[in-house]
């Protein structure tokens, strides 16, 4: 006898068995569906940490108000490319330590309809008055206080002449629209939070040398904002509003400019007139590799991270990583060994390629990577003092950063980095604009074989010229499957932004993580010189003794990179966004959010 809800059912024993048969099919049936749909519905879920899912399109960034920003745009069908310039004019507001109008960058795009990739070279330049030994005292020494903390240490700013023409030829909306929520954040302000009051408390020795940046960023007497208070950039509103009403001639030649010239004067800096009049950014063609079938789009020359990205996966790809295991010692090793040979060619073949001829292809051959694996200790660390740069000539063929990725359901993306170099750059703001300055001169080499802030040494390649772009390691990246997105990453970090987008890349396509646990898990970190194995904590100390058994040496150090990361899986959005910086949405879906 079966039993329902409202009284019962009688059945004689053959009717009722194939009806009680069929009943029990139909269950079968609907269990086996259900499982089916579990499977296939939400891919991804399969490790430790879950990333955020959407179906229309995702925005990830280092900030709560940008990334809202930017989803509000994708919601009213706009593009990525329109969501990515919102972003980054937001960024300018509520991220000031590296959202700017006064640095640069770079942005990488993917165009659905035309299946394309191309590359927006926005970094700053040489003023035209610049001269090789800018920054050499009398006795020949790197002078670090002009190179970073003053107005020669300043480059002429790109940032808004790479926004606005990315909007101009990519994007589908207003200026006046991406514009829209950066004017109404800095008019109204927005409350302090622990990490923007922690991190201008850390920068206020440098600020005071500028009175601009006192009164914006620190209330009467110096004293920091309280978590909660409101801090409300008119000056900066101002700016903005003048970019939405004349667009990048506001900056490069109207009245923003006439104010940056004068601050320049006043301070001893070179920026004139004419350099900002003359500034354009560039469309280049990306870099372009492949890894295990998977194609890796990412930023050429001048930065430097999408050619050693490259030059590292072409190294690794020669070893079976997925079968030596996730940070094991001996994945570790060649990854090591594969970072200090490319770090080496760094060194020396890689400046501004519109004045020095940079080995790119040859960097980026396999049969190059081939040569260099050859001199891989497969048991043991080869000392950098014995690691020269190579010879890519003969395989030619005819910190304080953010990074922020999207992707749209129309199929297009977005990987963009840009920086003032140093957390709030100079700590020098243009009286009356609102506008953070750079000190991306710093960025040059000096002096030949001298190392920059973050220890990377340069040659004659990267030497100070007028109008030159000096070197990056900014390294936004589009890896497409089957010829569509597939990730969209990119992370600030200084001289370790390439290793950590290796890892995110090796993570996902060597481990086969879901994008969250590979965000999450521990870095690692070799440039050649200084000659040591950089760890962040938590790897696991039997790991870090058979490294030093093999001769690294390694050091335990402060977290590396704030990734900001999306996959797409067949109709499904991934993102997550990297733990390690507080100014995440961390407290909200880690700054991560789709639709």
């Amino acid at each position: 006898m079966i039993k329902r809800l409202k009284g019962e059912i009688n059945l004689n024993p053959t009717v009722g068995m194939k009806k009680l048969l069929f009943c029990l099919l139909l269950l079968l049936c609907s269990l086996i569906g259900c499982i089916r749909a579990r499977e296939t519905a939400v891919p991804g879920h399969e490790g430790i940490f879950y990333p955020v899912v959407a179906r229309n399109g995702m925005v990830a960034t280092d900030n709560r108000y940008a990334t809202e920003a930017g989803l509000q745009v994708l919601r009213e069908g706009g593009n990525a490319v329109d969501a990515a310039v919102t972003v980054g004019f937001t960024l300018a507001v509520t991220y000031p330590r590296a959202g700017n109008l006064g640095g640069g960058g770079f942005m990488l795009v993917y165009l659905a309809k035309s299946n394309k990739v191309i590359a927006l070279d926005y970094r700053e330049k040489a003023p035209k008055a610049a001269t090789p030994d800018m920054f050499l005292d009398e006795s020949g020494n790197v002078d670090t206080e002009k190179s970073r903390h003053s107005y020669l240490a300043v480059g002429v700013p790109g940032t808004v002449a790479g926004l606005t023409l990315a909007l101009q030829k990519y994007g589908t909306i207003s200026l006046e629209r991406a514009l829209k929520p950066a004017i109404g954040l800095a008019e109204r302000g927005f409350p302090v939070d622990e990490y923007l009051r922690g991190s201008l408390i850390e920068v206020k020795e440098r600020m005071q040398s500028s009175s601009a940046s006192m009164e914006i960023f620190f209330k009467k007497g110096t004293v920091p904002y309280e978590l909660g208070e409101l801090l409300i950039q008119k000056d900066l509103a101002w700016g903005l509003k003048e970019i939405a009403k004349y667009g990048a001639g506001a900056f490069y030649r109207g009245e923003i400019a006439k104010k940056i010239v004068a601050a320049m004067k006043e301070g001893g800096g070179l920026i004139t007139k004419e350099d900002l009049a003359s500034y354009k950014a560039i469309i280049r063609e990306p870099v372009h590799g492949t890894y295990r079938g998977y194609d890796i789009y990412s930023m050429p020359p001048p930065s430097s991270g999408g050619v050693h990205l490259i030059q590292i996966l072409n190294l690794l790809e020669g070893f079976p990583i997925s079968e030596h295991g996730h940070n094991t010692a001996h994945t570790i090793h060649l990854m090591t060994e594969s970072m200090k040979l490319a770090y080496a060619d760094r060194s020396k073949n890689l400046g501004d390629p519109d004045f020095v001829p940079v080995p790119v292809s040859g960097l980026i051959s396999k049969r190059y990577a081939e040569e260099l694996r050859h001199k891989i200790n497969l048991y043991g660390a080869t000392p950098s003092n014995k690691i020269p740069p190579g010879n890519p000539m003969n395989y030619e063929e005819s910190d304080h950063t953010t990074h922020f990725s999207v992707m749209d359901k129309y199929g297009n993306a977005v990987s963009n980095t840009y920086t003032l170099n140093f957390s709030y750059g100079t700590g020098i703001t243009v009286s009356r604009t609102g506008i953070l300055l750079n000190n991306e001169m710093d960025d040059f080499s000096a002096k030949p074989g001298a190392s920059n802030a973050y220890g990377l040494i340069g040659g004659e390649y990267n030497a100070i010229q007028p109008e030159k772009r000096m070197l990056s390691s900014m390294t936004p990246t589009i890896v497409l499957k089957d010829g569509k997105p597939f990730l969209v990453t990119g992370s600030p970090g200084g001289s370790r932004i390439i290793t950590t987008v290796l890892q995110i890349i090796m993570n996902v396509i060597d481990h086969r993580m879901n994008i969250a646990d590979a965000t999450n898990a521990v870095r690692i970190h070799h440039q050649w010189f200084p000659d040591e194995l950089r760890v962040e904590k938590g790897l696991n100390m039997d790991i870090i003794r058979l490294l030093t058994e093999k001769g690294h040496k390694v050091v335990i150090g402060d977290v590396m990179g704030s990734t900001q990361s999306i996959m797409r899986v067949g109709d499904f959005f991934y993102g997550a966004s990297d733990p390690r910086s507080t100014g995440g949405l961390a407290w909200d879906t880690d700054f991560c959010l789709g639709l």
